[in-house]
C-alpha cells in the first residue's frame, strides 16, 4: 500500500515522502525514524475512489494459527512458521513486525495494536483478555466460530442472489440483442414493402430504425453507465445513501435492523465469553451498527446499565432488542450466562432473516421472469404483427 505523508525537517522545510508499506503505522514510524515531524498523511489512490487495498486474511491467521498452538507450538514459534510460508510481501511484513514487537517482550495483543488496519480492536480486545486467563487457543476458536457464524447469513443472501441476478443480465442481453440487431432488420422488410403498416408496425419500424441509427452511441451510453454505476458504487457518500433509502422501504428496514441486532449480539456474546466486562464490550460494538440511530440508541443503554439498570429493560427501553431476545436476555440475567444467551439471540435473529430471503427469492424469482417474458414477448408479438395483418389480408 502506498502512503504519501507531508512532514517537515530542517533545513529542507516542508516536504512530501511516498512510502510503499504495509501499514499507515509503518509508513509514519520510517518517516519518524529518518528525522521528519508529521504534518498529515493520506493513501495514494490509482484513480479517485479506487485504493489499491491489500486485506489481510485474519480468519485464516487465526485458523492457522490456532491449528499450530494446538500442535504444541509455542507462539513465536508459530508465528515465525506461519511468516516462513507467507508469499505477500505484505502479510510478510505484519508477520515480521510481530515477530520483532513479541521478541522485545511485548505481549501479543499490544503487538496486535501496533497495526491497527489489520488487527481490528474487538480482535485485539479478545487476544488482551485470554492473555490474563492463559486461553489463546479458546479465544481463537471463539473468534473462528464467530467469523463463520457472521458469514453464513451473508453466503445465504449472496447464493440466493445469484439467479436473479443471472436472469437479469440474460434476459437484458435478449432483449438488446432483438433492439439492435432483429428489430432494424424486420423494419427494412417493412418499408421496402411500401404499403400502410398499422399503428403498432410504424412504432416498430421507428424503434428499429433509431436502434439502427444510433447503435454505437446506445453501446457506449451502456457502457458508460455500467462504469458510472461501478464507479458510484465505490465512493461512501453513494452507499451510505443507498442505505438510507433502504432502510425507509418498511419490509427491508426491519431486515436490515435484525441483521445489525444480529451483529450486535452476536459480537458482545464473543467478547462476554471472553471475559470482557459488558460496558467495556458495549463501547467496543458500537462501530459494528451502520445506522447513527441504532449508535445512539447503544450510547444510551450502554449509559443505562452503567447506571445500574438491567440489561434486559435498558436495551428494550432503546429499541435494541425483540420480544423473544427481550425474554431470553432476562433468562441470561437470571442464570448469569449472558454470552451464550446472546449467541442464541444472534441466532434466532440469523433464522428469521434466512427464512425472509428465501421467502422474498420464491416469490422475487417468478415475477422477475414474468415481467422478462412479458417484454421479451412483446418486441416478438410487435415484429410479427404485420405479418399477422397481411395474412389476413390476403384472405
Amino acid at each position: 500500500m502506498n502512503f504519501e505523508i507531508k512532514a517537515y525537517k530542517a533545513p529542507q522545510g516542508t516536504v512530501l515522502l511516498h512510502y510503499d508499506a504495509a501499514n499507515l503505522h509503518d509508513a509514519l514510524r520510517r518517516a519518524e525514524a529518518e528525522g521528519y515531524k508529521i504534518i498529515s498523511s493520506k493513501v495514494l489512490r490509482l484513480l479517485p475512489g479506487l485504493t489499491r487495498r491489500y486485506r489481510f486474511p485474519l480468519a485464516l491467521f487465526s485458523q492457522e494459527l490456532y491449528s499450530l498452538l494446538e500442535a504444541g507450538l509455542p507462539l513465536l514459534e508459530a508465528i515465525e512458521t506461519l511468516a516462513a510460508k507467507e508469499q505477500q510481501p505484505q502479510a510478510r511484513e505484519v508477520y515480521a513486525g510481530l515477530n520483532r514487537l513479541l521478541n522485545e517482550g511485548r505481549p501479543l495483543s499490544q503487538a496486535m495494536q501496533e497495526y491497527a488496519d489489520v488487527f481490528p480492536s474487538l480482535y485485539v480486545a479478545t487476544i488482551r483478555a485470554s492473555e490474563h486467563t492463559g486461553e489463546l487457543q479458546q479465544a481463537l476458536s471463539r473468534y473462528l466460530a464467530y467469523h463463520g457464524q457472521l458469514d453464513a447469513v451473508r453466503k445465504k443472501v449472496v447464493s440466493a442472489a445469484i439467479y436473479p441476478v443471472l436472469l437479469m443480465l440474460v434476459g437484458s442481453l435478449v432483449i438488446l440483442f432483438l433492439m439492435v440487431y432483429v428489430v432494424p432488420r424486420f423494419s427494412k422488410v417493412y418499408e421496402d414493402m411500401g404499403s400502410d403498416l398499422p399503428l403498432l408496425s410504424r412504432v416498430l419500424m421507428a424503434w428499429g430504425q433509431f436502434f439502427e441509427a444510433y447503435s454505437w452511441s446506445i453501446t457506449i451510453s451502456l457502457i458508460l453507465l455500467l462504469i458510472g454505476t461501478g464507479y458510484a458504487l465505490t465512493r461512501s457518500g453513494v452507499r451510505d445513501w443507498l442505505q438510507r433509502k433502504a432502510w425507509q422501504i418498511p419490509s427491508i428496514g426491519m431486515r436490515l435492523h435484525l441483521y445489525q441486532l444480529a451483529r450486535l449480539y452476536r459480537t458482545l456474546g464473543m467478547l462476554l465469553k471472553g471475559g470482557i466486562p459488558l460496558v467495556a464490550a458495549l463501547d467496543m460494538v458500537a462501530g459494528l451498527l451502520s445506522q447513527p440511530s441504532m449508535r445512539a440508541n447503544l450510547s444510551a443503554a450502554r449509559q443505562r446499565i452503567s447506571e445500574g439498570q438491567s440489561i434486559s429493560e435498558s436495551m428494550l427501553q432503546c429499541q435494541l432488542t425483540t420480544e423473544v431476545a427481550y425474554r431470553m436476555l432476562r433468562v441470561g440475567e437470571r442464570s448469569g450466562n449472558l454470552g451464550e444467551m446472546m449467541d442464541k439471540i444472534a441466532g434466532f435473529c440469523d433464522e428469521e432473516i434466512a427464512r425472509w430471503v428465501e421467502w422474498f427469492t420464491r416469490l422475487f424469482e417468478p415475477m422477475l421472469m414474468l415481467f422478462i417474458g412479458f417484454v421479451i414477448g412483446g418486441i416478438v408479438l410487435l415484429m410479427y404483427m404485420p405479418v399477422f395483418e397481411l395474412a389476413e389480408s390476403i384472405q
